[in-house]
């Protein structure tokens, strides 16, 4: 008879916020050697959980609750104007599914991307190793969608595939094509993945309501947000 393994949870301790200036920020890791596979994975995201790299974690601060796990429910979404917009303005993509290998076509844009959106945020000077240690990890079921214009590649969307739901993991895409939304047009078609593989959710992360990068999510709607142990669509 095997013995059931306990997961335990570590928490670093306080650091500096990657997202609100001038507060600490404490983070709840999944212990690091304990065998990880999609079934924990999505089980983990359904309490709040992101993954980077081969980590789990979720924000775990004192006096501060600023980052609230998002998801959308994909057979209730609605897209607004701007959205439908968007998505006519993207008709002329080429989009191929790829397994989640290295890529260096891929990574010159990522590394293009950084200069143009994060530098001195602490993912300056990439490696080929930092770039897939980031984006994938040994046990999670990860997929890259590269997104072609007349055969440019423009944009490339890192997204876990879980037991119900999608995962969006990272994009980046050419400062140069910044008139097309691309981030946008990312997240409305995992939306319409989830759709076609018949899950329920598109993760999206942490919503953070004084942070411009992570506010954004909310234009997706209805939106479910985490507290208090469960999902609601209203925040509150």
């Amino acid at each position: 008879m095997s013995q059931e393994q306990k997961l335990n949870f570590y928490a670093t301790p306080p650091h500096d916020c990657n997202y609100l200036p001038d507060r600490a920020a404490i983070t709840l890791f999944a212990d690091p050697h304990f065998k990880k596979n999609t079934r924990l994975y999505s089980a983990l995201a359904d309490c709040g959980f992101r993954r980077s790299g081969e980590h789990l974690y979720t924000p775990h601060c004192d006096n501060c609750s600023s980052c609230v796990p998002v998801r959308i429910p994909v057979n209730e979404f609605k897209p607004s104007r701007n959205q439908k917009r968007t998505w006519k303005l993207n008709r002329n993509l080429t989009i191929n599914r790829l397994d989640a290998v290295f890529n260096v076509e891929h990574y010159s844009l990522y590394e293009k991307y950084l200069l143009s959106r994060h530098t001195g945020g602490g993912m300056d000077n990439p490696t080929p190793d930092s770039y897939m240690q980031f984006l994938t990890a040994s046990w999670a079921k990860t997929v890259f969608y590269e997104m072609r214009l007349d055969n440019t590649l423009v944009a490339v969307a890192i997204v876990d595939i879980m037991e119900n739901a999608l995962s969006a993991v990272y994009t980046f895409f050419d400062p140069d094509y910044s008139q097309l939304s691309l981030g946008r047009f990312a997240v409305l078609y995992q939306i319409e993945e989830a759709k076609k593989q018949e899950l329920s959710s598109l993760y999206l992360g942490y919503w953070i309501e004084n942070c411009k990068k992570m506010s954004y999510k909310d234009e997706y709607q209805p939106l479910e947000y985490y507290r208090n142990n469960d999902w609601f669509k209203e925040l509150f």
